[in-house]
């Protein structure tokens, strides 16, 4: 009887490891399609100088670098948490504090390239005073600053006021490795500020543009356009807010579902949360815009697809291709 128990349980167990490595997979082939992707857009943003020039593509470069970074990481985080494989804590606290920091960079981002647009439409004969290519990275650079302050905040209280992780391989969450009150309390308060702050940056841009496309007697289309590109920023930072709130659910679902009920939900999650809006966002976003769309179709098919033949430059100047 035992026998036949124990034999039960092994086939169990193999199911439930043949399932895990199925749902990896799954996981694992559009993350690699979406990381070519993302590739090809950073190579294509580097083939022209006025890609490199412009501050909306120095923007939209940035969020790919971010957002692919990112979604390295969390199907890194993804892949441990499924298979329950224990990390050095090192290594944890490194993956946890570089996902946060891209995240809150990536969030960030999106009221830079919001206020871009807002500045495109409703001031377009200061545009190009305004928005140069040196106040864009410097505006980066204070969004990386901003972005680390949580991560920096982590770092320091666990090196030098946390002594409750003694053990050196865990599982790799933010619950095993940071559990004294106060990380919760830094997250909670970071997070609301980071949140709440381009909420109201991306909502403002997105009336003020609304306002002109009401008013002006001519380029309403563009107007149009950036409102709808706004929207799609206030979407992508929705999604950013839902998946920093993935953890705390799977605590509270753990103790009320059983094992494979939650990988199952893990795995849901961790597709239409984590994978989609880091890999579709970017690819809609960068296809919206013509000229950008045409370079990208004749890199993405290896040359295969002709470029169109229209003058980047003449697009741009124009407004043709206003993302």
């Amino acid at each position: 009887m035992s026998n036949l128990n124990e034999s039960q349980a092994n086939i169990t167990q193999t199911v439930v490891m043949d399932q895990n490595a199925l749902k990896m997979f799954l996981s694992g082939t559009p993350c690699v399609i979406f990381l070519y992707v993302n590739g090809v857009m950073i190579f294509t943003l580097s083939k022209k100088t006025v890609f490199q020039e412009m501050p909306r593509y120095m923007l939209f470069g940035h969020m790919l670098w971010v957002d692919t970074l990112n979604l390295f990481m969390s199907v890194v985080l993804y892949i441990c948490a499924v298979s329950r494989m224990s990390i050095l804590k090192n290594i944890c606290l490194f993956l946890l504090i570089s996902t946060t920091a891209l995240l809150h960079v990536s969030v960030l981002n999106l009221s830079l390239m919001s206020l871009e647009r807002y500045i495109a439409i409703c001031f377009p004969l200061r545009h190009a005073d305004i928005t140069t290519s040196e106040r864009t990275k410097m505006a980066i650079a204070i969004v990386w600053m901003m972005g680390l302050i949580q991560p920096l905040s982590d770092m320091i209280t666990f090196y030098v006021i946390d002594s409750t992780s003694a053990v050196m391989n865990l599982f790799c969450s933010r619950t095993t490795l940071f559990r004294l009150p106060i990380y919760k309390k830094l997250e909670i308060s970071i997070t609301c500020v980071f949140f709440v702050s381009v909420c109201f940056v991306i909502v403002f841009t997105y009336a003020s543009i609304a306002a002109v496309a009401k008013t002006a007697s001519s380029d309403k289309a563009s107007a149009k356009k950036a409102n709808k590109t706004v929207l799609l920023h206030l979407l992508q930072m929705v999604l950013g807010l839902i998946s920093l709130l993935l953890e705390p659910i799977f605590e509270a679902m753990y103790v009320h579902v059983d094992y494979n009920t939650l990988v199952n939900l893990m795995y849901l999650f961790f597709v239409v949360f984590i994978i989609f809006p880091r890999c579709l966002s970017p690819l809609v976003y960068g296809l919206r815009d013509k000229a950008f769309g045409s370079s990208f179709k004749y890199y993405f098919t290896l040359g295969f697809k002709r470029q169109n033949r229209c003058n980047t430059e003449i697009h741009l100047v124009a407004g043709g291709c206003k993302i």
